[in-house]
């Protein structure tokens, strides 16, 4: 696993790929596991500050509840209305909550006062896909952590 700042260093042109995908618009949709194992989606927003991607969570909120249990996640970007402009960006890894200092470090550097209390975490990367359409043609970009990117075109 490792952090956006790694991520951005190992493959800067994919993460500022994923980057504009997740600044284009304000709400994802992020993949949970349940108690029982079974997916949980859910609608969320994520930041990218110093280095970190972050989520933040209403206290008890269920995929609060599933990261906190199993920190497992997947990320899908929001594609837009009715195109691919841009691409498609997903996201796997691990998340883990952050309390006290580093919480409050954090924080400090969102743009907007975000509403207390909350539960917050960082999500470290396992797996990056950037999908995007040419002409007839889609481009998979597959990254992780430590390897070239792989590109699969269909």
């Amino acid at each position: 696993m490792v952090t956006w700042k790694q991520f951005s260093e190992e493959a800067p042109t994919l993460a500022e790929a994923v980057e504009a995908r997740l600044k284009a618009h304000k709400h994802h949709v992020l993949a949970t596991l349940r108690k029982d194992g079974s997916p949980r989606v859910s609608g969320t927003e994520v930041e990218l500050l110093n280095g970190l991607m972050v989520l933040g969570s209403m206290v008890g909120a269920l995929k609060a509840k599933d990261l906190q249990r199993d920190g497992r996640y997947a990320l899908h970007s929001n594609p837009g209305h009715h195109t691919m402009e841009g691409g498609d960006a997903k996201i796997a890894g691990s998340a883990r909550e952050v309390f006290d200092e580093e919480m409050d470090a954090i924080l400090a550097s969102y743009s907007y006062e975000v509403p207390k209390p909350l539960h917050l975490f960082v999500l470290d990367i396992n797996e990056v896909v950037h999908t995007t359409i040419d002409g007839d043609h889609m481009h998979v970009d597959l990254w992780k952590p430590g390897k070239e990117i792989v590109r699969f075109t269909k």
